[in-house]
């Protein structure tokens, strides 16, 4: 969650594009990354990129999920990529 209003975050959009083969930003907080990086090492490169008062959580998505309203570009790049 991106927490200060008018902040601009293209450094970190920046450094979430260049940790992953390949990347998808369905919902507005939320960014999916194909990547053989560990989770650690992801919050490690993208932490110096947020606020003190943003979250960000890092986590493996496995083969089992299920999507609402997602537009279909989203669920095409989760079924080619999951």
């Amino acid at each position: 969650d991106l927490r200060k209003p008018g902040q601009n975050y293209s450094g970190l959009f920046a450094a979430i594009k260049s940790i992953g083969l390949s990347h998808r930003h369905c919902l507005e907080s939320v960014w999916i990354v194909k990547t053989v990086l560990t989770s650690t090492r992801v919050r490690d490169l993208l932490t110096p990129h947020v606020d003190a008062n943003d979250k960000l959580l890092v986590s493996s998505l496995g083969g089992d999920w299920a999507t609402f309203g997602l537009d279909n570009d989203c669920n095409r790049w989760l079924l080619e990529n999951s």
